[in-house]
């Protein structure tokens, strides 16, 4: 279960990475919002799974509250994915 976690916790991290640094760039500089549907989806999707997966790990691991909390507040900044897989996972 843990591979899995940190599996999602990467492409969680780089679809939002993706989503800030390529296709909201690409929106609002260059005027082409093709790319902010299929991105904020993928990285919609793979938030809900990691947050899914952070749950059920705090109850199989006995995680405390602040090692969970911090893990879920990683998924809300940009690159915090990383942070966390490194620090914690």
């Amino acid at each position: 279960m843990n591979r899995v976690f940190k599996i999602t916790a990467f492409a969680e991290g780089c679809s939002a990475l993706l989503l800030f640094l390529f296709a909201m760039p690409m929106k609002y500089m260059f005027n082409d919002p093709s790319f902010i549907r299929p991105i904020g989806m993928a990285h919609g999707v793979l938030f809900t799974i990691y947050i899914i997966f952070a749950v059920i790990l705090k109850f199989t691991q006995n995680w405390n509250f602040k090692k969970f909390a911090i893990v879920c507040i990683g998924a809300i900044v940009p690159g915090g994915t990383f942070y966390v897989d490194k620090k914690y996972l």
